[in-house]
């Protein structure tokens, strides 16, 4: 801050009460935020009409630019420069690191509504309290009484206090509400077992409960969630979302406001509400705060202390991308869709579990869907329902299995089949005999890389002279986490060595532009935000196919693969890592070593 502008220093800490635009224009202009002419202009503009919106919101509407840089200045930047100026920290309100059951019963909603604060923490010794009046201090000696705590403020934008504010307590509200028709919070593990059996204690359909489940949904909607979980327990249950791959804890619940909830999400998706013993799977459809159709696929557990259920979230912007948006190098896309193009044949997507091999399937499926093509799925469970295929769901209590699915598509006059999984060897043979007669067949298997799929098929009993015969290709497949781009920095001290070693025997021919994780509220100070894909592409070629007999040698289908211009999985993350899209620890914790592959 320069010299001059010292005794409005002094005056704004000497400030008190609500802030107004003239004095924040006043501060801004001695700070050399603005020039003299966005301050002229910013005055002429507020002084056009009375607003009772807040000053900060009123002066970022106005598209002022900061004088060094002509950035603009927003809500955000503005709250930023004003938050040392007023001696505070600035802090962005993250959801989902508050505890809301102990920031609601710190002070009543209305007095929280009256001083527009919202409590964030509370402690033994401090209450961390929100707020966008930095200036207006006279109900923290009443709050410090009350609590018997130290208030310690931070500054935040207006906007997020009044969301959550509404939000935490109606939230809270809802719970107590639910609790004092429900009885008490604590039951004992019998007394929930014979809660489970009747259901007498606390109405699905009550209005209390309709509304937590109702905010649950948003709740997830907007942190971007891919599963809900809800998990009983003994004194309190808990609620946990999955975000880029990561649970994150959300809220806890009193185990009869957890049972309610449950039953009043199986009730929407028509789910046997009774039955509690044994596994379920049903399917709901909600809307988002914009009104988009969001679905979502559920799964019900019976655990020691009562039903757990997760909901996997499917939204059609995440479900179905475009190759670019999945993560493709131009290499590996391009070797792709040249397969996508063969008339028949068997391609396979492997991985494990959760590393987006439906995500690629369903946006691979859904570039060959044209009104040319009939594409039809067998699926165990449908993920997603999408229009542009015919899907058919296995119901191994009606012994309808993938096989039994696959060979009454036969009839059905494919041209495209996708089977979910291969996990037999009557689902392998209907799979090569769709691919004999004249079909493009997709599936998935779980093997740990691309090489080990052809292994894995003969070991399941297919002839390798099928294999050969049908086999097109193999895309394997990881999901890593990719760095937020708001708040990323370069990495100068990450030496390359480090990336060398992890791809040896390759080495980095390009530019190396590493970059790491530092967090900002909008990852939620994590470093990384969204995922996207690792992949490495087998093509079946006539000096791969030589190598595939009775007892194939894995290690030489790999050296092979690479001869023929598969890139390994740690490769293509090292590649990633090399562009500043992700971390070296990422691509080592969700790939596999390379080893020595050189022939």
């Amino acid at each position: 801050m320069t010299s001059s502008a010292a005794p409005l220093a002094l005056a704004a800490l000497r400030h008190r009460g609500a802030l107004d635009w003239q004095r924040l224009i006043l501060w801004m202009q001695a700070d050399k935020l603005i020039s003299p002419e966005e301050a002229a202009r910013a005055s002429a503009r507020c002084a056009q009409g009375e607003s009772a919106q807040h000053p900060v919101l009123r002066l970022a509407s106005l598209g002022l630019r900061r004088a060094s840089d002509d950035k603009l200045l927003d809500a955000e930047a503005l709250l930023a420069w004003l938050a040392p100026r007023a001696g505070l920290a600035y802090l962005r309100i993250d959801p989902l690191k508050v505890d809301v059951s102990k920031v609601a019963d710190a002070f009543a909603a209305a007095y929280a509504q009256r001083h527009k604060v919202l409590p964030l923490a509370v402690t033994a010794n401090e209450i961390v309290v929100a707020t966008a009046e930095p200036f207006a201090t006279d109900w923290i000696a009443e709050v410090e009484r009350q609590t018997r705590r130290r208030v310690r403020m931070v500054l935040c934008n207006p906007q997020d206090i009044a969301r959550y504010t509404a939000e935490f307590y109606a939230l809270a509200q809802s719970v107590r509400t639910a609790m004092n028709k429900g009885g008490p919070a604590n039951v004992s593990f019998e007394q929930l077992v014979e809660l489970g059996r009747t259901n007498k204690q606390l109405d699905a359909n009550d209005q209390s409960v309709v509304m937590v489940v109702d905010w649950l949904w948003q709740y997830a909607f907007d942190m971007r969630a891919s599963d809900i979980h809800l998990e009983p327990r003994r004194d309190q249950c808990v609620i946990r979302f999955r975000i880029d791959g990561v649970l994150h804890p959300v809220y806890q619940l009193p185990p009869a406001v957890m049972l309610a909830m449950t039953s009043r999400i199986k009730i929407l998706a028509r789910m046997d509400v009774i039955e509690r013993r044994r596994p379920q799977d049903g399917r709901i459809k909600a809307r988002d705060a914009k009104g988009n159709e969001i679905e979502m696929r559920l799964s019900t557990l019976p655990t020691a202390f009562g039903e757990k259920m997760v909901m996997r979230i499917f939204d059609p912007e995440n479900t179905v991308k475009d190759l670019d948006a999945l993560g493709f190098a131009a290499h590996d896309a391009q070797r792709w869709e040249a397969l996508l193009e063969k008339p028949h044949g068997i391609i396979l997507v492997t991985g494990p579990t959760g590393s987006g091999k439906t995500t690629t399937l369903y946006s691979t499926l859904k570039r060959v869907a044209t009104e040319e093509i009939n594409v039809s799925t067998v699926e165990d469970p449908i993920e997603m329902v999408e229009p542009s295929f015919n899907q058919t769901q296995v119901q191994p209590q009606l012994d309808f299995s993938f096989a039994q699915g696959v060979r009454a598509l036969m009839r059905q006059d494919p041209d495209v089949i996708m089977v979910g999984e291969i996990r037999d060897l009557e689902t392998a043979e209907m799979a090569v005999q769709a691919a004999l007669t004249g079909h493009l067949v997709f599936s998935t298997l779980h093997t740990n890389d691309a090489p080990s799929a052809i292994t894995r098929l003969i070991e399941l009993g297919v002839a390798p002279y099928l294999v050969n015969a049908t086999m097109l290709g193999v895309l394997a497949q990881r999901l890593v986490r990719t760095l937020c781009t708001r708040c990323k920095v370069p990495d100068a001290d990450a030496p390359s060595t480090s990336l060398e070693d992890a791809i040896k025997p390759w080495s980095l021919n390009g530019e190396y532009r590493p970059f790491k994780a530092v967090g900002c509220v909008d990852c939620r100070m994590s470093g990384f935000r969204s995922r996207m894909g690792l992949y490495e592409l087998l093509v079946l070629t006539e000096p791969l196919k030589a190598l595939v007999n009775a007892q194939p040698d894995t290690g030489a289908l790999r050296r092979q693969a690479i001869a023929d211009g598969m890139r390994p999985l740690r490769l293509a993350g090292a590649l990633r890592v090399a562009e500043g899209l992700t971390s070296l620890e990422e691509v080592l914790g969700a790939t596999p070593e390379i080893g020595d592959w050189r022939a």
